[in-house]
């Protein structure tokens, strides 16, 4: 085997041991949705393979995707619990919306709709959805519960759930800062580790068997189609899986060297994995599935070609057997990987020009709204009827594009038929 294979295999097992995570996290919040934890760890499996194997094999790159952190936490508790859809028809606009991203990175229409989102929106979408899975993470922990008074206030701070969190949470950020390879992965297991062990928690009955897919598959449910808060789910995941992509790709590609003047070769054929991988995720039954941040690590360890996301995609095929361990992990194990993950999503903060209150007030707004009112499409929304607005008053009409103006006008036009 020569040193070049063996390098894009060692980078493949990298990349996978940092996002391994997802395999325990995504069963987790889609579980309380109402999902089946076996159903969604096998899709979750499959999907992120399948996703993944076609950018090693069609892409060329050593990027891996699996359902993506904070579009998850929508599907639960913005589709779901916020709009009160069924986990069926939250799988149905995961769905649209995948066919929906295929056709717009088979056209030229994709390359409109980039540029017509104004740039602070864009920055400003990350950081709200980490503050909003990071919010579901304190939850978890327990640092937090709500209040009739105050909305929220510190949680039981002294219970089993807050203590062992909070050595997670320390111990993640301690790995991390260190440069651990897998640090999420290890707090999680180490945390149902010793729940086990002092009995808060019980081993299954088998620790690898195969999941049974059925309680997931195809169970899509169209008949909300002509609903206007089902396109608005479907805008949201489709918006924030785009951009969330493209900034991953744009990332990770300059930490590769893969940039030729500023942009991505092939990204056409990067950007329909990850369509593919959604649309494929949504009828075996997961989340939006996107390209993974965790890439870069992989990269950094040498990856330069799809060898490297070949690996990872048998790595999350071998990952299928593991559905007994995944279904004991208590929520407050995967609350510190919510945090972290959470935390790291808010850097983009800094990219927001905060000087200029025609674009700091809009993605204030988008920031603000995901957390505060559980929504990442509410976000949005705040985000998309502010800025054309704005912008017009403060003489710069200009800057808006028309497709900005038609979502603006939707928008208002859902406020006031509600």
């Amino acid at each position: 085997m020569s040193a070049d294979v063996k390098r894009e295999i060692r980078a493949g097992f990298t990349t996978f041991i940092t996002m391994a995570y997802i395999i325990f996290v995504n069963p987790q919040i889609l579980s309380e949705a109402g999902m089946p934890k076996e159903g969604v760890l096998f899709a979750t499996c499959v999907a992120s393979a399948v996703a993944t194997l076609i950018m090693g094999l069609y892409a060329g790159y050593p990027f891996a995707l699996a359902p993506g952190m904070g579009l998850n936490a929508y599907f639960t508790y913005g589709v779901v619990k916020g709009m009160g859809f069924s986990w069926q028809v939250a799988l149905a606009a995961v769905f649209v919306e995948g066919i929906i991203f295929i056709l717009l990175t088979l056209s030229k229409v994709r390359s409109y709709i980039i540029n017509a989102f104004p740039r602070c929106i864009q920055n400003a979408t990350p950081v709200g959805i980490g503050l909003f899975i990071a919010l579901i993470g304190m939850k978890q922990a327990g640092f937090v519960k709500s209040s009739s008074a105050t909305l929220v206030t510190l949680g039981d701070l002294k219970s089993y759930e807050a203590f062992v969190s909070f050595l997670g949470l320390i111990g993640a950020a301690v790995l991390l800062s260190r440069g651990v390879k897998g640090a999420l992965l290890a707090v999680i297991l180490g945390i149902t580790g010793i729940s086990i062990a002092l009995g808060k928690i019980h081993l299954p009955s088998k620790m690898v068997g195969f999941p049974n897919p059925s309680s997931t598959f195809m169970k899509m449910d169209l008949h909300q189609i002509t609903n206007f808060a089902f396109w608005k789910a479907v805008i949201a995941f489709l918006f924030v899986d785009m951009f969330d992509t493209l900034g991953t790709l744009s990332a990770v590609g300059t930490l590769g060297g893969f940039m030729e003047d500023g942009k991505l070769p092939k990204v056409k054929e990067a950007l329909m994995a990850d369509a593919i991988g959604t649309t494929l995720g949504a009828a075996l039954g997961t989340s939006t599935v996107t390209t993974y941040i965790e890439s870069a690590a992989g990269v950094a360890e040498g990856g330069r070609t799809g060898l490297t996301a070949c690996v990872v995609a048998v790595l999350f095929l071998v990952s299928t057997v593991l559905y007994p361990i995944a279904t004991i992990v208590p929520g407050y194990a995967t609350a510190p990987a919510l945090i972290i993950v959470g935390i790291l999503m808010t850097t983009n903060v800094s990219s927001i020009n905060w000087n200029r209150m025609d674009e700091a007030f809009p993605a204030f707004l988008t920031m603000f709204f995901m957390p505060a009112t559980y929504s990442i499409a509410n976000g949005l929304a705040a985000g998309f009827i502010t800025y054309p607005i704005v912008k017009l008053l403060a003489g710069k009409g200009d800057e808006v594009s028309p497709v900005l103006w038609i979502l603006c006008i939707a928008f208002l036009m859902k406020i006031v038929l509600m």
